[in-house]
């Protein structure tokens, strides 16, 4: 009979820690990726489609066209992204748009999927390996929003009260784990 008491209160203890750890830690996104692909800001995509079912003319006297000269983004920071709790690679650059907007973009990234992860200014140093992955959120931070995508290129905003110079490192944060899975320095 002990047996079997301490057998159901084994299962009971089983069913509440999985109902528990489960939601808290979510495994599975251990075997999930999200790919985002954004352009660049102020670029517009060239379309190869076309809806016409009639094929293109060329007319014998057609003018060239005058190119058009869209002022492109500057680079004011950038940085590449090192490994903290996971690893993690790309590039990172703080760009200047032609409307005076500015906007974190991250190239490349490749990291792991996780719970609540954000993209942070920071005003910690980025520091390799363990010793230093926990720091980001001790002094000054700034979040940019939840990460978009575990994998590719994106764009984030920075609001216009952002002062630079207050910051020294972009960061890939768990906020419900409060640990970066990487970050790189700003410069």
């Amino acid at each position: 009979m002990r047996r079997r008491a301490a057998g159901i209160t084994a299962a009971a203890v089983a069913v509440v820690v999985a109902a528990v750890a489960l939601p808290l830690f979510q495994p599975w996104r251990l075997l999930t990726d999200k790919v985002v692909d954004e352009s660049l800001p102020g670029t517009v995509p060239i379309s190869t489609t076309s809806s016409s079912t009639t094929p293109p003319t060329v007319s014998p006297r057609a003018a060239k066209p005058t190119p058009v000269v869209k002022p492109r983004p500057k680079v004011l920071l950038t940085g590449k992204l090192i490994a903290h709790e996971h690893r993690t690679s790309g590039t990172v650059a703080v760009l200047a748009l032609p409307d005076g907007s500015r906007v974190l973009r991250i190239e490349n990234l490749d990291t792991s999927d996780g719970p609540d992860l954000k993209v942070w200014l920071s005003d910690a140093e980025v520091v390799a390996g363990r010793a230093r992955w926990h720091v980001f959120d001790d002094g000054n931070y700034r979040s940019l929003g939840s990460l978009k995508g575990n994998h590719g290129n994106q764009n984030y905003p920075i609001p216009a009260d952002v002062k630079l110079g207050d910051f020294r490192s972009v960061v890939i944060w768990c906020d419900r784990f409060n640990v970066s899975f990487g970050a790189a320095p700003l410069a």
